[in-house]
């Protein structure tokens, strides 16, 4: 599974790094998340990660 954010669309609102911090972070300078393990959670945490954000400019992708 490849996790994908849309850097465009992201404003850094740490959604994605409260359920799946092993898998996000936030860029403080750009207040952008980004991806740093895309194998540090759960199919399941990581959907949850997806539906958390506001902005909805994270995506899950097959391999």
């Amino acid at each position: 599974m490849d996790v994908l954010i849309d850097r465009d669309l992201c404003i850094g609102c740490e959604a994605c790094v409260e359920i799946c911090p092993n898998v996000f972070e936030i860029n403080y300078s750009e207040k952008k998340a980004y991806v740093i393990n895309p194998e540090g959670a759960s199919l399941q945490e990581l959907k949850d990660a997806v539906e958390s954000c506001p902005v909805k400019c994270i995506f899950l992708e097959d391999l």
